[in-house]
């Protein structure tokens, strides 16, 4: 596998030939980035609502609001992301063929590409309340400078957390009007869980790391990095049930806890370090962890 772009994508094959740069730009062929900011928003709904029996409009209507969101500030952060590796992603055989490295946009044609998925996001923004979008604006820092961590710390997926989990402290603050214990909690459940799966995928490219001086947390861990995810899916669990109780208390719903944590001994079970394909396969699979949580949140 030289690269996760799959040109045979209907988003592809269906969209103009002159689109397809920005559609690769944005990873718009690969929702699975997508998925993992859009989920802790709506953990966070679900938790705020009091479960699916408490859903109204206004919940629904947030859910599709932050959707959209996730759509285009994904987009937006993988765009700063190929800006700031440009050079990098050239010396990295999976990342060398993405548009700006490849030559196929040119930096001031990522920046306008940038400009417009920003401004669509603050569209979507200003549809909440006051502190939401304060905090959505306070985000911005986080997608600008997660893209420097790997040259400065060998934990930038916990840099990556901070960020990608954002969206819990958002939702809650969209129904509630402010913040407690119960998305913070879920908030640093998410950065385990980000510590856990982006190990996992920053595995693919640890020899081509190794050559450029880009730091990760698989470089870290080396062999012992089976023995780390599972230590950052089990406190990513046992934080995702504290705040299941504070905020909803002890019911039948805490049972469904099994089914993240079941996938999460899957995941340890299947997933061969050495194999690049194993390693993409098991972070795509974090799409389904974040659904079971969902339920787990929902019920």
């Amino acid at each position: 596998m030289t690269t996760d772009i799959r040109k045979t994508h209907p988003v592809f094959t269906r969209t103009p030939a002159g689109w397809h740069p920005y559609i690769a730009l944005a990873r718009l062929d690969r929702p699975i980035g997508t998925w993992l900011l859009l989920l802790p928003c709506w953990w966070a709904l679900a938790m705020a609502s009091g479960g699916v029996t408490g859903m109204d409009s206004q919940t629904l209507r947030y859910a599709a609001l932050f959707a959209l969101g996730a759509v285009v500030m994904r987009g937006a952060g993988c765009v700063v992301n190929d800006l700031w590796d440009r050079d990098l992603d050239a010396a990295v055989t999976r990342t060398r063929v993405r548009p700006l490295p490849a030559g196929e946009v040119t930096v001031k044609q990522a920046m306008m590409f940038l400009g417009a998925l920003l401004g669509i996001g603050l569209l979507v923004l200003l549809r909440f309340n006051g502190l939401t979008v304060l905090m959505g604006v306070l985000s911005l820092g986080l997608v600008v400078a997660y893209p420097l961590m790997k040259r400065v710390t060998w934990w930038p997926q916990a840099f990556l957390g901070l960020t990608f989990n954002w969206g819990v402290l958002m939702g809650w603050s969209a129904l509630e009007g402010g913040i407690n214990i119960a998305p913070l909690l879920a908030y640093t459940g998410g950065i385990f869980w980000t510590l856990a799966y982006d190990t996992i995928y920053a595995h693919q490219d640890k020899e081509d790391d190794a050559l450029a001086g880009i730091k990760s947390t698989a470089r870290l861990f080396g062999g012992k990095s089976k023995i780390w995810v599972g230590g950052f899916f089990t406190l990513a669990l046992l934080l995702f049930a504290a705040a299941k109780i504070y905020a909803g208390g002890f019911s039948y719903g805490l049972a469904l806890w099994a089914l993240p944590a079941a996938h999460a001994l899957w995941q340890l079970k299947n997933w061969r370090m050495d194999d690049a394909a194993s390693s993409l396969a098991m972070f795509r699979a974090n799409r389904d962890f974040g659904l079971l949580l969902l339920i787990f949140f929902a019920a």
